[in-house]
C-alpha cells in the first residue's frame, strides 16, 4: 500500500509508511528465496521492535487524544501478537517447522497491520491534527525509536512507569546480546544477495563499523560515523594492500568568496603536468546535503584527475540544517562562476570546463547547468551525474524495489530531506532541486550528459527518467547502469571492479567533450533510449 495523500519528509505518517515499504521488501526477499534468511529476519525483527515501541510511545497516545482509543487498543493488541512471533523467530533456526510457521504468521500479521494503519489510523490522525502536528509527532517518533530496545519484549506493559523501567533494562540487555551474537553487525548491510561479492563485502564491512543504521541516529551521531570510504580502507588493510591515496600532482585547499562567506575549495592537479592549460572538472560531492565532506569523496576526485589529465575542483559547500536549502546550491553555483573566471590562474582552460557530481552533488551540478542556461552564461562542455537525485518525490519503481538497500535506503533518504529542508519545506518543489518537472524548453541546449546509475539504489528510476527527459529535449544524454552494486559506489575502485569501470566510462565521456578522444554515437544516429547495462 501507499498513503492516499501527500506527506512531507519527517511527518509521522511519512516515516511509518517508509518503514512499511522496507519491511514488505524484506518479506519479498524471504518469499522469493533470496538472501540470507537469518539476516533478513534479524533485520525485520530489529525494525519491528523499534517500530512497535515508537508507535506505542507516540502514535497510539495521539490516536487516543483524538477519540480513537479503540483503534489504539487494537494496534497495541496486534503488536503484542507480533512481538510473541518475533521472540519465537529469535530462538528458532531457519528451516525448522517452528521458525517457518512463525515467519508465515508474522508476514500475514504485519501486512494486515500495515493495511490497517495506512488505510485508517494514519489518515484519521492527519485529518484530526494537521500537517504541522504530524511533523512534531514525527520528531517524537524518531526520538522514541532511538531509545527503543533492539528486540521485542511482549511482557513489557504497554503504558506506565513500569514500562519505562523495563524498557531501560531490556534495552541494555539487548545491546549485550546483540554484541555477543554478532546480530548488531548485520543491521546496516544489504541482506538480499542482490549485490556482487565485492560490493557485499564492502557493505558487510561498513555495517560492522557504524553505530546503527544512519536514519536512527541524531544528526551529530551520523556525522561521526564511518563512510564507505572507511570500509574500503579497512578491506585494503585486511588484504595487506597499500592504503595510500591515488597519486596526483597536488591536492590543496583554496579559499574563494561565496554568497554566505568564504568557501573552501579543493583543487587537484595532474601528476607531471607538462602542457598548459589543461581541461577542468568541477566535481560536487554527495551526502544528502547534511553529511560528508571532500575527504569522504577524495578517491573520486583523484581518479578523475588520473584518468582525464584534467584539473579537478571540488567545493566544500554549506551543510543543512545549519544552512538549509538553497545554501548548498548557491555555493556550488558561486564556485563554478569563480572557476570560470580563475581557471587560467590554476593552469586550466576556461573554454573546457565540465561539471559533475555524486548523489545530491549530481543534483547540484545539474541545477548549476540549468541556472547558467537561464542566466545566459556559458555552459560547461559536459556534465556527469552519478546516482543522481533529480526529484524530491519518492519517484519510480526503484523507490520500492531498493527500499531496503544500503547505504541509502528509503527511510534514510527521507531523514536527509527532513534535515536539508527543515523549515523550508516549500522548497522541495523548487526547480533547482526538483528537476524532473522542468519543461523540454528549459532543458534544451544543456551540455552532453552521462548518467550513471545502479540497480540497488532508490534513486535509479529518477536517474533513468532524467536521461529520458534530456533526450526528449534534444540533449545528447547517455545512461549507464551497473548491476549488483550499491548507491555511492563510484569512489571505491580500489576494492570494487565496477567502480573502476565506471570511472573509465566517466573519463571517456569527459575526454570526448574536451576533444581528446573520438566521440562515439549510435550507429543509426538515434539517441540511446535504454541504458547500457554493465554486470
Amino acid at each position: 500500500m501507499t498513503l492516499p495523500y501527500a506527506t512531507l519528509p519527517g511527518d509521522l505518517d511519512h516515516l511509518i509508511a517508509d518503514e512499511h515499504v522496507v519491511t514488505n521488501r524484506l518479506f519479498e526477499h524471504i518469499e522469493a528465496g533470496r538472501g540470507d534468511r537469518r539476516m533478513l529476519v534479524d533485520q525485520v525483527s530489529y525494525g519491528r521492535a523499534l517500530h512497535a515501541h515508537a508507535e506505542e510511545e507516540v502514535l497510539y497516545p495521539a490516536l487516543a487524544e483524538i477519540g480513537a482509543a479503540a483503534d489504539a487498543e487494537e494496534g497495541r493488541d496486534e503488536h503484542q501478537a507480533l512481538k510473541r512471533l518475533l521472540v519465537l523467530l529469535d530462538h528458532a533456526d531457519p528451516g525448522s517447522h517452528e521458525f517457518e510457521r512463525a515467519l508465515n504468521k508474522l508476514i500475514r500479521g504485519v501486512r494486515h497491520h500495515i493495511e490497517k494503519e495506512e488505510r485508517e489510523f494514519l489518515p484519521a490522525l492527519r485529518r484530526a491534527v494537521g500537517t504541522e502536528e504530524m511533523g512534531r509527532l514525527g520528531e517524537r517518533y524518531l526520538a522514541a525509536k532511538r531509545s527503543a530496545p533492539a528486540r521485542s519484549h511482549p511482557t513489557v506493559p504497554p503504558t506506565g512507569r513500569r514500562r519505562r523501567l523495563m524498557n531501560v533494562a531490556a534495552g541494555f540487555m539487548d545491546k549485550v546480546r546483540d554484541r555477543v551474537s554478532g546480530r548488531s553487525n548485520v543491521l546496516s548491510t544489504d541482506a538480499s544477495w542482490l549485490l556482487d561479492t565485492q560490493a557485499q563485502r564492502i557493505l558487510d564491512t561498513w555495517s560492522r563499523l557504524v553505530l546503527a543504521p544512519y536514519e536512527l541516529l541524531t544528526l551529530e551521531q551520523a556525522r561521526q560515523q564511518p563512510s564507505l570510504a572507511d570500509a574500503a580502507m579497512k578491506i585494503l588493510r585486511q588484504d595487506g594492500r597499500p592504503t595510500d591515496p591515488e597519486e596526483v600532482g597536488s591536492a590543496a585547499d583554496v579559499t574563494v568568496p561565496g554568497p554566505g562567506g568564504d568557501l573552501v575549495v579543493r583543487v587537484y592537479k595532474p601528476l607531471g603536468q607538462t602542457r598548459d592549460p589543461v581541461p577542468v572538472v568541477m566535481w560536487v560531492h554527495g551526502g544528502g546535503w547534511v553529511l560528508f565532506t571532500n575527504d569522504d569523496y577524495d578517491a573520486s576526485c583523484r581518479a578523475l584527475v588520473t584518468r582525464t589529465g584534467a584539473i579537478v575542483v571540488s567545493p566544500e559547500y554549506r551543510k543543512a540544517p545549519e544552512h538549509v536549502f538553497p545554501a548548498a546550491h548557491e555555493d556550488v553555483l558561486a564556485t563554478y562562476r569563480w572557476l570560470r573566471t580563475n581557471a587560467t590562474g590554476l593552469g586550466g582552460d576556461p573554454s573546457r570546463i565540465a561539471i559533475g557530481g555524486e548523489d545530491v552533488g549530481a543534483n547540484m551540478a545539474a541545477a548549476t547547468c540549468g541556472q547558467l542556461k537561464q542566466a545566459g552564461e556559458p555552459l560547461p562542455v559536459a556534465q556527469v551525474l552519478v546516482c543522481p537525485l533529480t526529484t524530491t518525490a519518492q519517484y519510480g519503481a526503484s523507490m520500492r524495489d531498493a527500499a531496503d538497500a544500503r547505504p541509502l535506503n528509503r527511510p534514510l533518504l527521507s531523514w536527509m530531506m527532513m534535515h536539508a529542508f527543515r523549515g523550508v519545506t516549500d522548497s522541495l518543489k523548487d526547480p533547482r532541486v526538483d528537476l524532473l518537472p522542468l519543461s523540454a524548453q528549459g532543458l534544451a541546449g544543456l551540455p552532453p550528459t552521462l548518467i550513471v546509475t545502479t540497480d540497488r539504489d532508490v534513486l535509479q528510476s529518477q536517474g533513468d527518467e532524467w536521461c529520458a527527459r534530456l533526450e526528449a529535449a534534444g540533449v545528447r544524454a547517455t545512461s549507464v547502469r551497473y548491476r549488483a552494486v550499491m548507491h555511492d559506489f563510484f569512489g571505491l575502485a580500489t576494492v570494487l571492479d565496477k567502480a573502476a569501470h565506471a570511472q573509465e566510462e566517466v573519463a571517456l565521456h569527459l575526454r570526448q567533450a574536451f576533444g581528446e578522444a573520438p566521440t562515439a554515437h549510435p550507429s543509426d544516429g538515434a539517441p540511446m533510449r535504454a541504458p547500457k547495462v554493465i554486470g
